[in-house]
Order: C-alpha cells, then structure tokens, then sequence
C-alpha cells in the first residue's frame, strides 16, 4: 500500500512541477531558518557543558549592598577576594577543588626572535582537576606543579614554535623572566566562558603581585571556581559560602553565593541581587522565531495545496467511488506532504550549510553540523514528520472530505467550507510577517538612536596603547609623547589607568559634606593624566582639567555629571572628598561620557591624578595628516624606546563599534529572517489567489460577457485580499507594540515607540500583497471568457 501511495504521489507532484517547486521552496527557506536558529539555539545552550563533572562545578558570585541596590558580580566579574578560596576549601568539607582566576590580556612573551601578546589566566592548580582539557602534550598533574611553569593551547604553540616540540622549551614572560612550556591543550570551544592563551600559576602570580598576600576580604581582584564533591547538597554548601564575608569582616556589605557554572552564560541578568534572566529571554525568543517561520512554510503548504482542491476533487470522488476509504486518501495525502518534506528538508540542509560560514562571521562564533551525533538526526526526522504531518493535515482532512457525488457532477460547492480557515491561515501568515516588519523597523531605530547619540567625547582619531615595558617609566612616556607632538602626528596625549571604554574600578568608601550616615553609594574611579578632558575631546562643565601648571593637582580630584548629582552638591568646585584617609579637592566637573554602554546611563565616576597607576596612553590624532603615516610613526617610536614591547595602537572607535555587537545582531536577524517570512508569506497570498481564481473564474468570465472592464474586475479581485491584510494588521499592531516596548524596556536611553513604523508597515504590507495577489489576478482578468463558459 505505501509503495503504491509513494508512486501516485509521484506522479502527482512531477505532473505539477510549478506547485511543487513553490512548496518545496517555501519548505526549504522554512527548514533551513529553523534549523540555523536550532544550531545556534543549540551553541548557547551547550555553553560550559563540555566538561565530565559539569554538574558540580559551580561559580562563586559576589552580591554587594549599597544603600539603594545590589550589584551582583558574576564569575568573570573580577570582585572576590583571593582569600575566599582557601577558605571555603578549609572550612566547608563537601567542596572538593576550589581554584582563584586572574585574567590579564595582551601579556608580552618572547622566544628567540618572535614576539607576541598573548591572554593569560592565572589559576591554581586545581583549575585543571576541576575543568578537564584535552591534553595533547603533558598531563593535567605537572602541568601547573613549578610555579615558573606554563601551558599553552594548541594554537598559540603553533604561533610560537611552528612544528617544534615545545614540551620543555623556554619562553621568556614579559621580558622579564623565563618559564618552561610543561604542557599543551586543544583550544578551548568558543562556548567556554574561561577562554585563555596560557595558563599559568596564581604562585607565580602572587610572586609577581605583592598586594596579593597582603590583601584582605575587602579586596576583589579576581574570581573563584569551586567542584563539589559527589553527592553533595548545593543548597547547603551555598548557605555556608554567605556566611564567610560576615564571619571574617564584620562591617561587610559583601555576600556571597554558589551559580551553576552552566547557567553563568545564558542566566546572567541580575536585579537587586535576584537573578533576573538573562541571554536566556533572547534563546527563547529565537526558539520561538524558528519554529515560526516554520510554521509559516506550512501554513503556505496547505493554502498551495487546497488552491488546487478542484484538479484533485474529481481524483478523490472517483477513488472513493472505487471503493477508497478517507483515511486511505488522508494517508495518500499525508504520503504527498511527507514526501516534498523530504526533498525540502535536504535542500534546507544544502542552504544551512552553504550559510554557515556567513552565520559563524555574523555572530563571531564557530558553529557546526556534527554529523556523529544521535541528537542531530533524531531532530531531522523530527522536523520532517512534524513538517509533513502539520503541513498536510489540512488539505488531506479537507481534500478527503469530499463527497462523490458533488464532486462529480461539479465542484461549485464542494469547496467553499475550506475559504474562512484559508483566510485566517493568511491572516495568520501576513499578520506574523507584519509584526516582524514592525520590530525590525523599531530595532533599527533604536540602533541608530544609540550609534547617534552623543558620546560626550570624540571618537574619531583616538588611539589607546598599552603602557609596558619601558613606557611604564614616567621620563619614556612623556619622551614618547613629546615626540609625537613635535612630529605633528599626534595633537594632545594623556594617561589612564586602563582603556578608555573599559570599565574602572569602583568604591562606595568616598566621604562628602552632607553625606547621611546610612548612605553608601558604589562610584567609579579612574585615574588619568595631565589633559585628560582635551585629549579625549569631553567636555569641562564647572573648574578646570588636570594640569601641569598646578603642583597640587595629586590632591586634586575631578567629578563627572553624575557624581555631583549622587552627592547632591550644589557648589561642586572646592568640595573636599575623602578617600582611604586622604583629602581630595574637586577642582572641576566634566560632562558624563559615555565609556562602558551607549544604552545604560553613566555610572558616578571621579577622576584622580595618579601617575603611578597607568597602563594606557591615549593619544589625538592630527586629522590633517595621513592616518597610515601617523600610525607607522607611533610604531616605530614605540620601538626605538622599547624594541622588546612592540606597540600595537587601537582605535577607541572601534572598540565602542564592539559594544554593539549583540544589537546589531538581532537588527540582522530579525531583518534577515523577517524577509523570509514576509516571502513565504507571500507565497500563502498567491495561493490564496488561486483557489479564488478557481472559485470565479466563470464568474469573471460571465461579468467581461457583459462587458466589465479589466479595471473594475481587478478591483473586485483584489479588494478581498486587501480586506485580510488589513485585518492582519489591526492584529499585528497591539502584538509588534507590547513585544517592542517590553525589548525596549532593557535600554536607559531609547526612542520613543511613534506611529510612523505602523503606518510604514501598512504600506510595505499592502504594498507587497498588491504586487503578488496582481501577479496571479491580472492573468485571471486578461483571460479569453470562451476558456471557462465553452462546456456550460
């Protein structure tokens, strides 16, 4: 029986090439959306879950209590203190390993004549007995033992030692001193939130670092890893982690707690110490997006194929005639669906995986198609038989339906039950389309909002380098910029304690006159240079920049915008702030700038004059010479005084570029797969024109006899279609509001929903319905009357 339903369906879609290759291409662009969300969906979800014993591995994250919030800082937040980790091993048995985490970037190392800046964590030992590696040279045991020793990944050996066997080589660690390379691991997954070039050991790190052994519980510099052991109760050991701030610093506002490590990436939203979602609200949402357009393709399916109810009436009656039951058609129809499912699925394959390539360059990820795994196949089939199965339960329930004896003597009525549920399909089908056009409208507007917005400073022609080596004595750098500024390359430079557009420490200890005593509000500082406010183009509201010209400016202390509302001074110029025993002045406001986020409002931030903490130079271009020749010059100079740290400038431009990577992300999505979904949208209209040209087609024919025009039989065909668009639209409109304004709920700074992206969205709709409905009505109304009265 199924081999004999297999070739009549056959037959039946080679007979019809032009519906069958609309369906499968409507099923393929469907599928393969779905399962490029699925892969990616997938990715996320996989994060951190590479690991043997990921069930009791746990992050140790850090709730901090100011008098009006909780700040929460996860397991990269660099917040705890590294006493926590010896301690938790000392007093709370059911922990089995616990390891500190250090990360610096763009560490020097050097061997024989190549250079290069590499990202390095610095852990204990028992980093690796917690997170298993693939080791491909050494073992997990030996690898971090001697405190001078270091692994290496797979690629970085490549890049250091080409084909050499680099097991027991030297390598020489900020020009400083040399280690021994005692194993390699295979790269870590993008999918990993711990990724490094090199590890090494929180021995060599604290032999390196002497605040480290001197630091206390109210210190945070890095963050801690914890592996239980087996059978333990989480829940309690995360009730005895809350208590160790309380029990060795009595004043603390510092908690902290026990977060799976695989829910650190996708659950990682915290409000006022609660969790709060996270990434987690953006997988579900693409989840959802994914089998939507899948559901679109199959709505598009059935509309296709009951537009060809009357070829196929006449097939069913003189089956049933012949002795057919309706499940036997159903199952002839249902064979039909699964079939051309079959064929789109691996089309879809072919386009997921020519697109892949694309995708992984988008996102900046590293996706793939693992064709070993079970997982992967059981998801095929079940996405052709859900696509089958849904795609054609319709027209096979309703096709089957038909009675005999009306459909052979003629199908003018055999129909008509099918048009109010194709109607709502379509309605269904544009109004989800017209909300994505909607979002997309309104995501695009909120992106370009943020990429306009003032920053409060000049990004163009800022240049960052990092200050190492040589330049991290005070007499080169200021040789360094006196040289660019004699050479012209270069209109103004200062210093800053670490990236501009990173973020910088924070404090809630500053003291002010009118402070309340229960008051306690978490404020950043940065320190920076002579000229910090010219040289990066802010703007000085109130008093003055920090100067040369005034010794006394190490006293000295400078306030955002921000900083002067928190502290609700009114006469801000000549304040005296304290801080760790000493006595600042503010000597001047800056207007805020934006250097973390361009969509959450700027932090309090002061300024301080303090030399001995730089790391960075920031440097102005001159605009009026070459971009290349300038950045060459900086280079070479950079090697003349240092040959050993070769300076690599980065743009500030780009780096704020970065901070939009995740809106710009959904922008393309959301406009990508919203085009694919208004296509197969219209693929449904078409349909949908077809069965009513099938419909009234003698009709039509009967009105040109009595002389209607081509213009008044357009209208009459049309005005229907234009009817279910609209009310698509009065459905898609409250839909596309709610789900914009709760998107844009997440943002501090936004625009405004307003009535223009509706009114365009109608439009477009209407637009694009006209355009395909005319494609298939204008035929119909062109067509000679004798074709469909010349057997009445």
């Amino acid at each position: 029986m199924f081999r004999l339903n297999l070739k009549i369906a056959l037959r039946n879609l080679l007979r019809n090439k032009g519906f069958t290759l609309i369906n499968i291409g409507g099923l393929a662009i469907g599928m393969s959306c779905c399962l490029m969300f699925l892969l990616y969906v997938n990715y996320e979800w996989s994060y951190d879950k590479q690991y043997r014993a990921v069930d009791r591995i746990y992050g140790v994250y850090k709730n901090y209590r100011s008098s009006d919030q909780t700040f929460t800082y996860g397991i990269t937040g660099d917040a705890l203190p590294n006493t926590l980790a010896p301690a938790v091993l000392q007093t709370i048995p059911e922990i089995e390993q616990a390891s500190r985490v250090v990360r610096r970037w763009g560490v020097l190392f050097n061997y024989e004549h190549s250079t290069f800046k590499k990202n390095v964590s610095y852990v204990d030992p028992s980093f690796l007995k917690i997170l298993d590696y693939k080791f491909i040279k050494g073992d997990a045991v030996a690898a971090l033992a001697d405190p001078n020793s270091i692994l290496i990944t797979e690629s970085t050996a490549k890049k250091l030692f080409g084909d050499i066997d680099p097991i027991g080589k030297s390598i020489k660690w900020d020009n400083r001193k040399d280690l021994q390379v005692t194993a390699v691991i295979a790269d870590p997954p993008r999918n990993q939130t711990y990724q490094f070039d090199v590890l090494m050991s929180w021995e060599f790190f604290e032999q390196e670092n002497s605040f480290v052994k001197t630091s206390g519980w109210g210190a945070g510099f890095c963050n801690t890893i914890i592996l239980l052991k087996e059978n333990s109760n989480a829940d309690q050991v995360d009730t005895q982690i809350r208590k160790l701030f309380k029990l060795n610093e009595e004043n603390t506002r510092s908690e902290a707690f026990l977060f799976p490590l695989t829910k650190g990436h996708l659950y990682n939203k915290f409000e006022n110490g609660i969790q709060d979602g996270g990434k987690i609200g953006q997988i579900k949402l693409f989840l959802f997006l994914a089998f939507s357009v899948l559901l679109i393709a199959c709505i598009n399916y059935m509309n296709l194929s009951t537009a060809r109810s009357e070829k196929r009436a006449r097939e069913v009656g003189v089956r049933k005639t012949l002795g057919s039951s309706r499940i036997a058609i159903a199952i002839q129809f249902f064979t039909e669906s699964i079939l051309l499912s079959f064929v789109a699925i691996l089309i879809a394959f072919v386009l997921t995986e020519a697109s892949l390539p694309y995708f992984n360059h988008l996102l900046e990820i590293n996706m793939s198609i693992n064709y070993s795994s079970p997982v992967l196949w059981i998801v095929l089939l079940f996405l052709l038989f859900f696509t089958g199965v849904i795609a054609g339960s319709y027209p096979s329930f309703y096709l089957s339906s038909f009675i005999p004896v009306k459909v052979l003597k003629g199908f003018n009525n055999a129909g008509r039950s099918s048009l109010p549920v194709r109607k709502i399909l379509v309605v269904l089908q544009f109004g989800f389309s017209i909300c994505m056009i909607i979002s997309a409208i309104i995501i695009y507007g909120q992106i370009s909002f943020i990429r306009n917005k003032p920053l409060g400073f000049d990004q163009h022609n800022l240049v960052q380098i990092d200050r190492s080596g040589e330049l991290k004595k005070y007499s080169k750098t200021e040789l360094f910029k006196a040289e660019l500024l004699k050479s012209g390359a270069i209109l103004s430079a200062t210093e800053m304690s670490n990236g501009l557009t990173n973020g910088g420490n924070s404090t809630s200890s500053f003291e002010w006159p009118g402070k309340l005593p229960d008051e306690n509000i978490v404020m950043n500082f940065r320190e920076v240079g002579y000229d910090f406010s010219k040289t990066i183009g802010a703007r000085m509201l109130l008093g003055r920049d920090f100067s040369r010209k005034f010794g006394s400016d190490s006293l000295g202390v400078v306030l955002n915008e921000s900083t002067v509302k928190a502290m609700r001074l009114k006469n801000p110029v000549g304040t005296r702030i304290k801080w760790e025993g000493i006595n600042y002045t503010v000597i001047g406001v800056v207007k805020d700038y934006t250097y973390e986020s361009a969509v959450f409002k700027v932090a309090p931030t002061l300024f301080f004059c303090n030399l001995n903490e730089i790391n960075t130079i920031l440097l102005r271009l001159n605009p009026v010479k070459s971009l290349s020749k300038s950045l060459k010059l900086i280079i070479e100079l950079g090697a003349v005084i240092d040959p050993a740290y070769p300076v690599e400038p980065q743009f500030i431009s780009q780096s704020m570029e970065d901070k939009f990577k995740n809106e710009r992300l959904i922008g393309v999505l959301s406009n990508l797969f919203g085009g694919f979904a208004i296509f197969i949208s219209c693929l449904g209209l078409l349909g949908l024109a077809l069965y009513m040209a099938e419909q009234r087609s003698k009709e039509i024919s009967i009105r040109k006899v009595l002389g209607a025009d081509l213009k008044s039989i357009l209208v009459l065909l049309n005005k229907d279609f234009i009817k279910l668009v609209l009310i698509a639209n009065l459905i898609a409109f409250p839909v596309a509001y709610i789900f914009a304004s709760k998107w844009l709920q997440k943002y501090d700074y936004k625009i405004d929903i307003t009535l223009w992206p509706f009114l365009l969205a109608l439009f477009l709709s209407l637009l694009i319905a006209l355009i395909t409905i005319s494609l298939q009505t204008f035929k119909v109304a062109r067509a000679n009357p004798v074709d469909a009265l010349k057997y009445e």
